[in-house]
């Protein structure tokens, strides 16, 4: 604001004008005379110096020179507030109910600037208001910036909220002009130059999002929520929901209409769809979508199949067309490819009404959704699309890395110290492999991220009676861009002396891989994490290996390029070691694993076959909790 003219003669005269009583002010008098308009004749330099000689204090800029125009105001319910004073009615605040104690008492060893300032404020703020509904409107010259203004807080005593702040009064007053409006928006008649003005600036917002501006119509569509027009509020939630992808936005009663409840509907879902929410707050969402118009058994069977990842975002059209295709690639991992896809195609989008300004129902898809990062979200609103013209924004890079490297590096919900294990099958269909591998019955889930995966596997498997050699593996299937399907769990338990390789079972048809990397120990000196390797073809193990430390198993003709007293160093690091071995097995075989997929992405799963054989007779084992020690 600072160096900004501002007319307080046009901006009360325009208020002024547009004045229309709401609903709780056709009552309110003062003086005994009905309001026709919130101001006052301004009060004369004289009287404003009386003040300032009553108060010891120069007032601050804007509100001096408000004062010169209107000599008090009628803010009418706006934060509790109904009359602002004039000059002869404003006094120090003094704070009579003793709430500095209370503040301060709450400040703490390393308090913030802000903090210490409201904490002082109460004793040295001015008074502004002369009827309120315990409200307090409180100049502090304590919280004074580089023009001289002072912060202005409004204080609602029956909320016990701490006090909202405005930068200066002018701010205070822009605001409850915006309120005005905003409370009369959907008023029959109120029209006038501002709420033409500000329906304009929502359409043109609204065009400049589909030409990729969206930086642009963002400041207009949210001066236009401010003042309560119109349809504001839906665009600007759809720009905002790209702009934070996987946040919560309300898109209220746009849902029911036809033409959009396609698309919003799911989006609307996803907040209770992906928590584990109780019968009550189901009941309280399809109550609310119901409130909106909403059919009940349509909300339900949305909220359903957004729960159960079943849900498809299918628009039709050339758009419809690609996002089937980048579905296919997202469904096995390959999520850049899956983005490109949908990239690509984004001119092609059509609207299905003009309130809608962006495909936001590929968030709600289980597959598509969780591609759509930030990033992305951004990228989207930059290109234009539903017929309109622009420059196309530079293209986000790809997310997965190649190769397997990035299995030794932290991701989310995912520490390397928990290990891994992997099951790649050379040109295999990834929807084979739970014949391959799985346990009696085993199919494809629906997508999932592997850890709800693996707590709704062993939630519904229980444990087996005594059976405490047993070690199904919860994997999350896909296929890498050099066509091996692939089958992994991001945690491993220790291999113990019962461990087996599902390799050969899962070579029947063509070669297959299998890596693991143990579970840290607790005791690294007496149970040193463990790497296994495992290659079979046609039912055969061709070769393998396991290092413990520096204890080395192996059998079968290991390449030389994999071989293990050349990636393990008995005087390196265990981390370099696995480096060399990952990139070993990239540049042998070419194998891969989606990062993206498997560490934020949802992919179908299966329970495998034990990874341990059964106890032979006569032969001990023991099993140590969750340590995965052995003996």
């Amino acid at each position: 604001m600072s160096g900004e003219p501002f007319n307080w003669y046009e901006f009360l005269g325009r208020w002024q004008e547009e004045w229309v009583p709401g609903e709780d002010d056709e009552g309110d008098e003062d003086g005994g005379r009905s309001f026709v308009g919130p101001g006052r004749p301004g009060a004369d330099e004289e009287a404003i110096v009386a003040a300032e000689e009553r108060l010891g204090r120069r007032l601050p800029p804007s509100y001096r020179t408000f004062l010169s125009v209107s000599d008090g105001w009628h803010v009418e319910q706006a934060a509790g507030i109904y009359q602002l004073g004039g000059a002869a009615d404003i006094d120090w605040f003094q704070d009579p109910f003793g709430m500095s104690p209370m503040y301060e008492d709450n400040l703490g060893d390393d308090p913030r600037e802000e903090d210490v300032l409201l904490a002082g404020m109460w004793r040295r703020a001015l008074q502004l208001e002369t009827d309120s509904d315990m409200s307090n409107a409180l100049l502090d010259p304590g919280d004074k910036d580089e023009d001289g203004e002072w912060a202005l807080y409004v204080f609602q005593g029956w909320g016990g909220e701490t006090p909202t702040r405005h930068a200066s009064f002018r701010a205070y007053m822009e605001a409850m002009y915006r309120g005005f409006h905003g409370d009369r928006a959907r008023q029959p008649g109120f029209v006038n130059a501002t709420t033409r003005a500000q329906d304009a600036h929502v359409e043109e917002a609204r065009l400049l999002a589909l030409r990729g501006r969206y930086e642009e119509a963002l400041p207009l569509l949210e001066e236009a929520v401010s003042f309560g027009r119109p349809h504001s509020g839906f665009l600007l939630h759809q720009l905002r929901q790209l702009l934070t992808p996987h946040g919560y936005r309300d898109h209220g009663f746009l849902m029911p209409d036809p033409l959009y409840l396609p698309e919003l509907l799911p989006v609307q879902a996803m907040e209770p769809g992906h928590g584990g929410r109780s019968p009550d707050e189901d009941g309280r969402w399809l109550g609310m979508m119901a409130a909106r118009g909403v059919a009940r058994g349509t909300a339900e069977a949305v909220l359903g199949a957004v729960r159960d990842g079943a849900h498809r975002y299918a628009p039709e059209g050339p758009w419809g067309a690609a996002v089937a295709r980048a579905r296919e690639s997202a469904r096995w991992g390959a999520t850049d490819a899956a983005w490109r896809e949908l990239r690509d195609a984004l001119a092609l989008w059509e609207a299905p009404g003009p309130l809608l300004i962006a495909p936001i129902g590929l968030l709600a898809d289980p597959v598509l959704g969780p591609v759509i990062t930030p990033e992305r979200g951004r990228e989207i609103l930059a290109t234009p699309r539903a017929g309109e013209t622009g420059a196309a924004p530079g293209p986000a890079p790809d997310l997965d890395p190649p190769g397997l490297v990035w299995l030794t590096e932290p991701e989310a919900y995912r520490e390397p110290s928990d290990g891994y294990r992997c099951v790649w099958v050379e040109g295999a269909d990834p929807a084979d492999l739970p014949g391959l591998l799985g346990e009696e019955g085993a199919g494809l889930s629906a997508p999932t991220d592997q850890w709800t995966a693996r707590r709704r596997a062993r939630a519904s498997q229980g444990r087996e009676d005594g059976e405490l050699w047993i070690d199904r593996a919860v994997v999350s299937v896909g296929r890498t861009a050099e066509g091996w399907a692939f089958a992994f769990e991001g945690r491993s338990p220790r291999l113990g002396p019962l461990s087996v390789s599902p390799a050969a079972a899962a070579s029947s048809s063509g070669r297959a891989v299998v890596v693991r990397r143990d579970l840290d120990s607790p005791f690294p000196d007496e149970h040193p994490a463990a790497f296994h390797l495992s290659v079979a073809e046609h039912g055969e193990e061709l070769y393998a290996f396991t290092v413990r430390g520096t204890e080395v198993q192996r059998s079968g003709a290991i390449p030389e390029a994999l071989d293990p007293a050349r990636l393990f160093s008995p005087d390196g690091t265990e981390l370099g070691s696995e480096l060399r071995v990952l990139r070993a097995l990239h540049t042998e075989y070419g194998l891969s694993l989606p990062r993206f997929a498997l560490t934020r992405g949802r992919l179908p799963s299966f329970t495998t076959r034990s990874w341990s054989r059964h106890p032979r007779p006569n032969e001990g084992f023991a099993h140590f909790g969750s340590l995965g020690l052995y003996s």
